[in-house]
């Protein structure tokens, strides 16, 4: 838990940002919150094509035969950035397309929540692994 002195505050008018001294993020702060964490388990059980709009037979086929295919984006764009980018990590690893890490980062979230993201697929991915072994 951070501590602020407010002692320094006392006397002036009003507290503005310029007066506090905002402490830094720490390596905890850098993770993702449990809302997406559930986001990237969901990821796990995607597909690739997930990732892909339907082609125009896939649509007409459904129409004729009725048959819906499940639209697994979700309506927030942040997270779907993150599904998006947890998708393709626990099928690929570290192999990722530049532009999906851009849309990633444009979506707000940070380097170090990069880093926490891929070593902890990496790490579902290696135990996986190692259940198919024996």
């Amino acid at each position: 838990m951070a501590y602020m002195d407010f002692a320094a505050l006392q006397g002036t008018a009003t507290a503005s940002p310029a007066n506090i001294a905002w402490p830094s993020r720490s390596r905890a702060e850098s993770g993702l919150s449990a809302l997406e964490w559930q986001v990237v388990a969901l990821a796990q059980q995607d597909r690739l094509s997930s990732l892909e709009e339907p082609g125009k037979l896939s649509v007409a086929l459904g129409m004729i035969f009725g048959g819906q295919r499940p639209n697994p984006k979700l309506a927030d764009t942040r997270l779907e950035a993150l599904r998006r980018i947890a998708v393709l990590a626990w099928h690929r690893g570290y192999a990722l397309p530049r532009h999906e890490i851009r849309a990633f980062h444009e979506a707000g979230f940070t380097p170090e929540q990069y880093e926490t993201l891929l070593a902890s697929i990496s790490r579902g991915r290696a135990a996986l692994n190692q259940g198919t072994r024996q």
